[in-house]
C-alpha cells in the first residue's frame, strides 16, 4: 500500500513519486511526446515554468481545466454504469457521435454488477439510491431481453 503520492507535470514531461511510511519509494518520470529532445532537463531540476502538484485529497486536474467535478454519489455512480450499458447494447446517447456497435455479452456483465450491488446494499440504500438502482435495472433488463429475444427496443430519445 502506498500512503503518499505526488504527481507533477507540465507540457513536457509527468514524474510520480509513491513513498511508504518510512520514507523509502520510487519515482517514475515519463518524457514521452516531447517536441524537442534537446531540451532536456538534469535529474532533480525543474523547468521555468511551474509545475501543478496534485496529492491526496487535493485537486486533480490538468492546467487550464477550471470547471470542478462533479460530486461522486451512489446514483451517480448507478447512472454512470447504466450508461455504459446502455451504450453496449447500441444506444446512441449524443448524436453527433457515432453509435457503438452491440456487446450484449458486456453489457449483461454491467447488469450483473448492478444487481450484485442491489444485492449487496439491500437495506442500506436511502428511498432515493433504492429507487435508483431499481428503476435503472429494470429499464436495463427490459432492453436487454428485448434485443436478446431478437426485437429492437425502440431507441429512447
Amino acid at each position: 500500500m502506498v500512503p503518499y503520492a505526488t504527481v507533477r507535470y507540465d507540457s513536457s514531461s509527468v514524474e510520480a513519486q509513491a513513498m511508504d511510511g518510512q520514507g523509502e519509494g520510487f519515482v517514475v518520470r515519463d518524457r514521452r511526446g516531447r517536441g524537442d529532445e534537446s531540451q532536456a532537463e538534469p535529474t532533480g531540476k525543474k523547468g521555468s515554468s511551474s509545475p501543478e502538484i496534485t496529492q491526496p485529497g487535493g485537486s486533480a486536474g490538468a492546467p487550464g481545466l477550471h470547471e470542478p467535478a462533479p460530486e461522486v454519489t451512489f446514483s451517480s455512480f448507478v447512472f454512470s454504469l447504466g450508461t455504459s450499458a446502455l451504450m453496449l447494447m447500441g444506444e446512441q446517447l449524443d448524436p453527433h457521435q457515432p453509435g457503438m456497435t452491440v456487446n450484449l455479452s458486456q453489457a449483461k456483465e454491467m447488469i450483473d454488477i448492478l444487481s450484485v450491488l442491489e444485492a449487496k446494499t439491500q437495506g442500506n440504500l436511502s428511498s432515493e439510491e433504492q429507487s435508483v438502482l431499481t428503476d435503472m435495472l429494470y429499464a436495463l433488463r427490459m432492453k436487454y431481453v428485448d434485443l436478446a429475444s431478437g426485437k429492437h427496443a425502440a431507441p429512447s430519445p
